[in-house]
């Protein structure tokens, strides 16, 4: 399933990259398509997705989120994005600290750079490059619908454990492993 950007966006993307403003503009536009948001197939026990054609080459998906799911601490590695609720409510945790992109596997995080944004319906973000964060459906009866876009489309994903502050590099996947 695909969705086109309206021709507008299709003319301001070609001349350059989405930016940060460009991909939440299109999450929100998407996330209003009920249509499409009906249409995502639901699982009472795994996440389902659905991979969108987002502006100017972007990667854009379309994920659905059982009750108690989440994604971990992950990254985007290069890549800015934008993510909206479409439906339920999502929780986001994140660190408000750049991480060295390379070159570490365990690092101390300070006290002051935890953040956390609830997410309802209509709700969502754009974030710049390595942005480290968790996203999680914390209800325990509805699921939750989302809306994401990043560009470049995801050169990889580093995925993260976190024990108080020590914040460990567990595993780095790359599309292959997802699409």
């Amino acid at each position: 399933m695909s969705v086109s950007p309206s021709p507008a966006a299709s003319a301001t993307s070609a001349l350059s990259a989405p930016t940060e403003a460009d991909l939440l503009a299109f999450v929100r536009r998407t996330a209003a398509d009920a249509e499409l948001i009906d249409s995502l197939p639901l699982d009472p026990e795994g996440r389902t997705w659905v991979r969108l054609e987002g502006p100017g080459g972007s990667e854009a998906w379309l994920i659905g989120w059982p009750p108690g799911t989440g994604t971990g601490w992950h990254d985007h590695a290069e890549s800015v994005g934008a993510f909206l609720t479409a439906a339920g409510e999502l929780k986001e945790y994140s660190l408000a600290a750049r991480l060295p992109t390379d070159g570490w596997k365990t690092l101390e995080l300070t006290e002051d750079v935890d953040r956390e944004r609830r997410l309802p319906a209509g709700k969502g973000r754009a974030f710049g490059r390595h942005h480290v964060h968790e996203v999680l459906n914390e209800s325990t009866e509805r699921h939750a619908i989302s809306v994401h876009a990043y560009y470049p489309p995801l050169p990889r994903i580093r995925r993260y454990s976190r024990t108080g502050p020590l914040l460990r590099l567990e595993q780095v996947e790359r599309p292959e492993d997802w699409q």
